[in-house]
């Protein structure tokens, strides 16, 4: 499903991401974890095309997201076509980023409507499902000043999910919660990784990625220093590097 193929990012002479090579299978949740700095988060962004790479290629499906392929080159796609690709990835942010003048409903159905993907009324049916999806049916006339932050999360994967994306990326989902609200988003979430669907994490919550996820890859510095299945990687690390994050944070 994604394919991330010797990814290169810098920022002057600061190397964000060196030589990064991943693959996610359909189906697969993969969490990605590692001190803040290195890199995780924009590794993320660089797969939503919401920051460009130096090097390398990342694609969804076989597509690549904010290029097209011409003979053996790649070509910058203008904006509107970067848009119509970033549809198929989903991305729930750490700090919501919902709409403060728009209700819940409203904020779920706003791309579709945009799209023209849906008639209001099938947005705003498939807007009330997600919502009972996500624990908040009795919120849809609510605007986030009056929800809680792990309401205002559990919208912002319902919106996500709105456009029925291929995979969804996760930046940190619970890091701007107050820890009795982490649990109730955290449970959405786990519905989901059982559900079949695609998923990436960026996560410090390590008790839960070895729980959802099939697959963990733990980064540095920019570099991927070991990855593999959670049992392994989260209970007998090979790499010193990762000993040391997991007796950080544990």
């Amino acid at each position: 499903m994604v394919e991330i193929v010797g990814v290169h990012k810098s920022y002057g002479a600061h190397d964000v991401l060196h030589d990064i090579s991943l693959t996610v299978q359909p189906g697969e949740v993969v969490a990605l974890l590692g001190r803040s700095g290195s890199g995780k988060s924009t590794l993320l962004r660089a797969i939503n095309h919401l920051e460009t790479v130096d090097t390398g290629s990342i694609t969804i499906d076989g597509d690549h997201i904010g290029y097209e392929r011409r003979g053996e080159r790649l070509y910058e796609l203008r904006e509107k076509d970067v848009l119509a690709r970033r549809t198929r990835v989903g991305m729930v942010f750490q700090n919501f980023n919902l709409f403060p003048h728009l209700t819940a409903l409203e904020n779920i159905i706003e791309a579709p409507l945009a799209l023209k993907r849906a008639t209001k009324a099938e947005a705003e049916a498939q807007g009330r499902a997600l919502l009972k999806r996500v624990g908040l049916s009795d919120r849809e006339g609510h605007y986030p000043r009056q929800l809680s932050g792990g309401q205002q999360q559990r919208v912002a994967i319902a919106r996500a999910l709105a456009l029925e994306p291929d995979v969804l990326l996760f930046d940190e989902p619970t890091s701007a919660l107050d820890p009795e609200l982490v649990g109730e988003v955290l449970s959405v979430i786990k519905d989901l990784a059982h559900s079949g669907r695609t998923l990436i994490i960026v996560t410090h919550e390590v008790g839960f990625a070895a729980e959802v996820s099939d697959h963990v890859v733990f980064l540095d510095a920019g570099r991927i220093i070991e990855h593999g299945p959670p049992d392994r990687v989260l209970r007998a690390p090979e790499h010193a590097r990762t000993q040391e994050f997991l007796d950080w944070v544990i």
